[in-house]
């Protein structure tokens, strides 16, 4: 099998007598040695944090905030007179001097 990949790449890849890779033989090589090399690293890492399984570790303190505090019931609000409430928000009429 590898003399027959071998026997096509020399026939793509031949320009004036010269043997060029293919571009596939390349990619192909980099991708090998790229799983290799990532086969060789550590399986962990040292974490910047503390280790969550150390029972010593110190942690922030946990606190809670209600997300409805500042909310106050308004009902059931008995509704003032009309006429009152509106007279309360009207702009107020200026009087005329008198002549």
């Amino acid at each position: 099998m590898s003399s027959l990949s071998g026997a096509k790449s020399a026939a793509v890849g031949t320009t004036d007598g010269r043997h060029f890779p293919s571009t596939l033989a390349v990619g192909t090589l980099i991708a090998a040695i790229a799983v290799t090399a990532a086969g060789c690293q550590p399986a962990t890492t040292r974490l910047a944090t503390p280790d969550p399984a150390d029972p010593a570790a110190r942690v922030a303190s946990v606190s809670y905030r209600s997300t409805i505090a500042p909310y106050t019931s308004l009902r059931p609000a008995t509704p003032a007179p009309w006429r009152e409430r509106n007279e309360d928000v009207a702009p107020r009429q200026r009087q005329e001097p008198q002549r």
